[in-house]
């Protein structure tokens, strides 16, 4: 697909200025910390996890696209051997990345050693719209590299993998964002999409909570597997966002790069 970079990286731009103003505008919790501070840190991760994907990509040979280009070509992955219409290849190629990452994110709850690198994630005292691209590089390329083997198994159309890419960077920055929904739109929106009240609810200092709503797009996947909480305990305005035991280290970028190798 030409120019696929071009066009993941202007819907990233489009999306979070759009996400950014409305969090502005109809914000849904005061924040606890600076947003100046945080976005830096928040920001800075971004182009640390940009770097570590550009040098994961001198590695190999392919990332996540060039991977199913390099299936195609090969006949690698299931969707290759069927000949079925390219819109099905593409629906099933989203369902399925989009299950993959529900379940990363699940494991990465479960698994001591990934829940080191996650909570970097989950270290933000606020959840806005720069929440959505706040992770350890290491989480980074781990997922990079999940994602590159279930793209050769599974052999998707290139450009179904750009359009995954796109709604789930869209739908991350939009279930992170600092935004009031009218509450009988998102009882309509969560029960197909994450919405923001949805998801803050996983980003709860109660254990019980933030192990749920793990969902990134679909909602569908919490539901089904029961592992979906509609609303937090001590509500959405004095909920206690990030960890317990945390203080305003979570907004210093150095703090956090060394987070999983602390004893907490």
């Amino acid at each position: 697909m030409e120019n696929e970079a071009l066009i993941r990286l202007l819907s990233f731009l489009g999306l979070f200025a759009l996400f950014a103003s409305i969090e502005a505008v109809v914000p849904r919790r005061k924040r606890v910390q600076p947003r100046k501070t945080r976005w830096i840190t928040n920001i800075f991760l971004v182009l640390i996890d940009s770097i570590t994907l550009k040098l994961l990509a001198i590695v190999l040979p392919f990332l996540a696209v060039g991977a199913a280009y390099d299936a195609q070509v090969n006949g690698w992955g299931l969707l290759n051997h069927l000949e079925w219409p390219l819109w099905i290849k593409a629906l099933i190629t989203v369902l399925f990345l989009d299950f993959a990452i529900w379940l990363q994110h699940l494991v990465t709850h479960k698994v001591p050693i990934l829940w080191r690198f996650h909570r970097v994630h989950h270290a933000d005292r606020d959840i806005d719209v720069t929440t959505a691209v706040r992770f350890h590089p290491v989480e980074i390329a781990a997922s990079m590299l999940l994602k590159i083997g279930l793209v050769y198994a599974l052999g998707p159309p290139a450009f179904a993998v750009v359009i995954f890419e796109i709604i789930l960077n869209g739908s991350a920055m939009f279930n992170h964002a600092n935004i009031r929904l009218p509450l009988w739109l998102d009882q309509i929106v969560r029960l197909v999409l994450v919405t923001p009240d949805m998801h803050r609810v996983h980003h709860s200092g109660i254990r019980r909570e933030h192990d749920s709503n793990y969902g990134f797009a679909l909602s569908i996947w919490d539901r089904a597997f029961g592992t979906y909480i509609a609303q937090p305990e001590e509500g959405h305005d004095a909920m206690t966002v990030g960890l317990r035991w945390q203080d305003d280290r979570p907004s210093k970028l150095g703090w956090i790069l060394r987070l999983p190798f602390l004893q907490k």
